[in-house]
């Protein structure tokens, strides 16, 4: 917006605005000066009656104002081209409208009809000096009038020249930048209290995790944690709902016909593979006439069918199979599997004298298939028969350290042998059965243990309540519906012909004969049952006997019967 007051010829009290004559090089605007111009109003003000009014020259000093030299709209004399007219117009122009010295005018205006002003005679006019060389004129100080509008450059952009930065010096910019160094150096205090908070906080829970995990840890080593103990292990092991798979293995001795029984049982539930050695010794009742006999004389006797079933009578277990291995088999088998690597209890010297041992006692002994039949086979002199099922577990296990976990590739190694099995069992049968004892076995998860048993070849209370419970498990408290009441018969009276007597009636009656030992002398006889439901076949049982009912009471009946007749002073045998 431009605030100069529009110029009225009529108004006395009119003052002339200074004149916007150029940008200097900060861009600031450059006036007139105000000298030159009241010269020319003065000389104007001294001739104005001198002027004639000549409408052709108004309209030539306009044409040649805006066409420059050399133009004449009507056509007359113009002047030569002069150059230096040119230079000395363009200097006048740059020197933003300052007369430094007379220049001669590139037109000749002599026959023009211009009125002429009258010249002032100089002051202080003395001598003639020469004229001083032309020096830029001091910037006169801006006044609070508005500029007018800039001029554009030539290409119609603007240069850097014609903009001026100003940096305005703040006097409160030190406060400024105190104060923000206050707030952020007490922000990041903040920021790190709740760090350390933090991580104070996580150490904490860290450590009380450490002890947490460290006590349970410790209590569980100790055995004092909850549902963790041995005790309670064992009683869910023994009543808990689990799935066992059991084999009879008879090993047959060529040279001296001894035999050596055992039950391979893999734990499905559990995830435990054991060997349990059965020795000769072991009572056990023909399955068809009831007679009692010895382990080693229902093996010759009776063959792998009615061992098994005597076995399964006796235990209270399901065998699926009975698999004989005689000794060259044997040695064929630890030959398949690349020879085995056990601890050896005692050295086996050579068939020789001389010779080196075949077995040498120590941990981590290798054994070939020579080795691994003399070393099961052997009984050291003055040494029980545990001793040598110990070496045949200790092979056994050996062996399914080496055999395949995978059902095929085990069923290859039984196919190798050519081996006759005994029905039902059957090549892929005897194959899948080691892959899963061989799974155990790999990883640890494997033992041998022997039944315990009496001198007189009867089971003790040791062996069903650890062997016969624990391991081989609780199918003997269920009996299959349809099959016959197991009888369990405790001689109490001193007089072993009262047990024979007990099992001839007993079988005569329909049940099956359990030979539970011997006990301590008692004077009255006692029938008990585990089973609400067995009560009645209980109250049976004792009738056949000649036993009073009243000798019929719930108790704690032996895991492989189903009812227990303990013989007392009052039995009377027939």
């Amino acid at each position: 917006m431009n605030d100069q007051q529009p110029y009225d010829p009529y108004d006395p009290y009119y003052t002339q605005q200074p004149q916007i004559v150029g940008y200097d090089e900060y861009g600031q605007p450059v006036y007139q000066q105000q000298q030159h111009q009241q010269h020319q109003q003065q000389g104007q003000h001294q001739q104005p009656q001198a002027q004639q009014y000549d409408p052709y020259a108004q309209q030539q000093q306009q044409a040649q104002q805006q066409q420059g030299y050399g133009y004449d709209a009507y056509g007359q004399q113009q002047a030569p081209y002069d150059p230096y007219a040119q230079q000395q117009h363009q200097q006048q122009q740059q020197g933003y409208g300052y007369d430094t010295g007379q220049q001669q005018a590139a037109v000749d205006t002599s026959q023009w009809n211009i009125p002429q002003q009258q010249q002032q005679p100089p002051q202080h006019q003395s001598a003639p000096v020469e004229e001083p060389a032309p020096v830029a004129p001091p910037t006169p100080a801006p006044e609070p009038a508005v500029p007018g509008q800039r001029r554009s450059a030539p290409d119609g952009d603007y240069k850097t020249d014609q903009f001026s930065f100003i940096e305005e010096p703040d006097a409160d910019s030190e406060d400024v930048i105190d104060w923000l160094k206050f707030t952020e150096s007490r922000s990041e205090r903040r920021e790190e209290a709740r760090r350390r908070g933090r991580s104070r906080v996580v150490a904490l829970v860290v450590v009380m995790a450490l002890v947490v995990v460290g006590g349970v840890g410790y209590l569980w080593y100790a055995g004092k944690l909850p549902g963790f103990s041995a005790d309670e292990e064992k009683q869910n092991t023994a009543t808990g709902p689990q799935k066992r798979d059991v084999i009879m293995v008879n090993l047959h001795n060529t040279k001296d016909k001894a035999t050596s029984t055992a039950l391979l049982v893999n734990n499905s539930t559990t995830k435990q593979g054991t060997t349990v050695l059965l020795p000769n010794s072991l009572l056990v009742a023909d399955a068809e006439t009831g007679a009692t006999g010895t382990l080693a004389k229902s093996v010759s006797d009776s063959g792998s069918q009615g061992t098994r079933e005597s076995v399964d009578t006796l235990l209270g277990t399901k065998i699926s199979g009975t698999w004989r291995l005689d000794t060259p088999y044997l040695e064929n088998l630890v030959e398949l599997v690349g020879n085995i690597d056990i601890t050896t209890n005692t050295e086996v010297p050579a068939a020789k004298k001389g010779e080196d041992p075949l077995v040498t006692k120590g941990e981590d002994q290798t054994l070939n298939g020579q080795a691994a039949v003399a070393y099961a086979t052997y009984l050291g002199p003055d040494e029980s028969e545990a001793k040598q099922l110990e070496r045949f577990g200790a092979v056994m296990q050996g062996v399914l350290r080496k055999i395949s976990e995978d059902p095929k590739g085990a069923t290859i190694t039984v196919e190798t042998l050519a081996q006759i099995l005994e029905p039902p069992m059957t090549e892929q049968d005897l194959g899948a059965a080691l892959a899963k004892l061989a799974a155990h076995a790999k990883v640890g998860d494997y033992k041998t243990t022997v039944l315990p048993v009496a001198e007189d070849g009867s089971l003790g209370e040791q062996a069903t309540e650890t062997v016969v419970k624990d391991i081989l498990g609780g199918t003997v408290s269920a009996p299959e519906e349809g099959a016959a009441l197991r009888v369990g018969v405790k001689n109490a009276t001193g007089d072993k012909a009262d047990t024979e007597a007990a099992r001839v009636s007993i079988i005569n009656g329909g049940y099956t004969f359990v030979d539970g030992g011997t006990a301590d002398q008692a004077a009255s006889s006692q029938v008990t049952y585990g089973d609400e439901k067995n009560k009645a076949q209980a109250e049976e049982v004792a009738k056949t006997l000649g036993l009073a009912v009243d000798a019929v009471k719930k108790g704690k009946a032996p895991p492989n019967a189903d009812v227990l007749v303990t013989l007392g002073g009052d039995y009377e045998g027939s």
